[in-house]
């Protein structure tokens, strides 16, 4: 199953307007190189900026995307090609480096819902049916329009503890503090092409198609990406306490395909209105296809940047933020009642016509290529090729 019948569909409908910046490897010299797509070429930015997070750094970055001249250059029809086709030639990476990785949880009502779920049928997929039936009897029209933090959402909070319906989900879905955890090491997201990882013995699982921002150090949103922020529903659900081992393996972090930085022709309020859709096409035939909405969120991009970077916490080389998922698949895939879960080989393919399309195909973490290329390896390869 090909992942995409065309490889320029990974880029926004307006790819000639955008500013997309990224990461590449380059085979010739072994190591990522810091690209921007300037028409049909991609040119090599490593000499003005040898990481992506310096780049973001620049109060100039956009300008230095559009017009800093280049040390090389590759054609970017067949780039995308060979990324798609898992070939070893230049091939996009995840456009992130030494940004944190952090994500945003519960930031939708229905994948509120969900989580609640999760905890009370205690990760089992089985009960997953009866109790959102359940879940979404008691509280779920209540939840649709309350402000989190507002004085309608802690009366809200009284009732549901009086009712004995409370959970730590509807704590950080309608409290003050939303949910910022770490969603991946430094340097450990896959990107378009590649393959995500579920952990082995997970039953229950789905993809989490997110919009993430690039935000700098002094806290300010210049860019976004697509992001799957792979989740393992039964584990997080027997605990979350148990939600580094949900989130947190190898290959299950996914971004790209490229960081579209904001300029004239997009911004902040394109994020908010953006339209996200998930495709998921299993080789039993499977498909799941449908489409949400960012106007859906509960809590503005912004007010997720405040709680993730400030005053209380700094972040030098800057952060990538998953701003949480807006779907959590609930159509049948088996046995009646049991919900969606991924099964290997399942393609992903998650769009947006501002950032284009994310597309992997799923695999079990412990089969994915090794994350070997860690912070001390990207220092010595940018020393060797005399980019430091």
């Amino acid at each position: 199953m090909e992942l995409l019948e065309n490889a320029l569909d990974v880029l926004p409908a307006d790819r000639t307007a955008a500013t997309l910046v990224g990461r590449l490897h380059d085979p010739d010299e072994g190591g990522p190189a810091v690209v921007a797509v300037r028409g049909d070429q991609l040119v090599d930015l490593t000499a003005v900026a040898p990481t992506l997070s310096d780049l973001l750094e620049r109060p100039d970055a956009v300008d230095l995307a559009r017009s800093a001249p280049g040390r090389k250059s590759w054609p970017l029809a067949p780039v995308l090609a060979e990324t798609l086709g898992g070939g070893s030639g230049a091939r996009l990476l995840a456009p992130a480096d030494l940004q944190v990785l952090k994500a945003a949880g519960v930031t939708f009502v229905k994948s509120m819902l969900e989580r609640v779920i999760e905890e009370r049928a205690g990760g089992d997929a089985a009960r997953a049916a009866e109790t959102r039936v359940q879940v979404e009897r008691a509280i779920g029209g209540a939840l649709a329009a309350v402000v989190p933090g507002s004085e309608e959402a802690r009366a809200v909070k009284e009732v549901l503890v009086r009712d004995g319906l409370w959970s730590q989900y509807l704590e950080v879905g309608l409290g003050p503090d939303p949910e910022i955890f770490t969603k991946a090491p430094l340097l450990a997201a896959v990107g378009v092409g590649a393959e995500v990882g579920i952990a082995g013995g997970s039953e229950w699982n789905n993809p989490e198609p997110e919009v993430a921002l690039a935000i700098r150090s002094d806290g300010r949103i210049i860019g976004a990406t697509l992001g799957n922020d792979v989740n393992l529903r039964d584990v997080e659900g027997r605990s979350a306490l148990l939600l580094p081992k949900a989130k947190d393996n190898n290959a299950s972090a996914a971004l790209g395909p490229f960081l579209r930085l904001f300029d004239g022709s997009f911004g902040l309020d394109d994020v908010r209105a953006l339209e996200v859709r998930l495709e998921v096409v299993g080789e039993d035939g499977f498909v799941l296809d449908g489409a949400s909405s960012m106007r859906e969120i509960s809590r503005d991009p912004e007010q997720l940047a405040r709680a993730a970077v400030g005053p209380h916490h700094q972040y030098p080389d800057g952060l990538i933020l998953y701003t949480g998922t807006m779907f959590a698949p609930t159509e049948d895939r088996g046995a009646p009642g049991a919900g969606f879960t991924h099964r290997i080989g399942d393609v992903v393919r998650i769009s947006a016509p501002g950032l284009g399309t994310l597309v992997n195909r799923v695999a079990r973490s412990e089969d994915c290529p090794q994350w070997t290329f860690g912070v001390r390896a990207l220092i010595a390869d940018l020393a060797r090729r005399g980019l430091l």
